[in-house]
């Protein structure tokens, strides 16, 4: 996930010149890339599967057109219609509409 990190980039006065400054600065924009806070991962499950979350994290996954959670131990979809059977919700659900005839002449 990305991460505003925390930075001592040293001021420029006598020991940094604003040169040395400006060039340390773009450096680290070139090597961090793009961060928009505001904006949610969007990532493959393939490359949800190879990364590292700490519970709480949010991505958008593009295989499956979802918005997932991980709750710490597994990936939580939001927003998608979903089905429990005895899963750790502890309930499950059944429903049926009755019967249709349909009669043509």
């Amino acid at each position: 996930m990305s991460k505003l990190l925390p930075t001592r980039l040293p001021l420029a006065f006598d020991e940094v010149t604003p040169e040395l400054f400006n060039r340390l600065v773009r450096i680290l924009e070139i090597n961090l890339g793009e961060f928009d806070p505001d904006n949610v991962r969007q990532m493959t499950t393939a490359e949800r599967d190879q990364s590292f979350f700490n519970a709480g994290s949010l991505i958008f996954n593009v295989d499956e057109d979802v918005l997932q959670c991980y709750d710490g131990t597994r990936w939580r979809n939001l927003f998608d219609s979903q089905f429990y059977v005895n899963n750790d919700t502890g309930f499950a659900l059944t429903a049926s509409l009755g019967t249709v005839t349909v009669t043509t002449a």
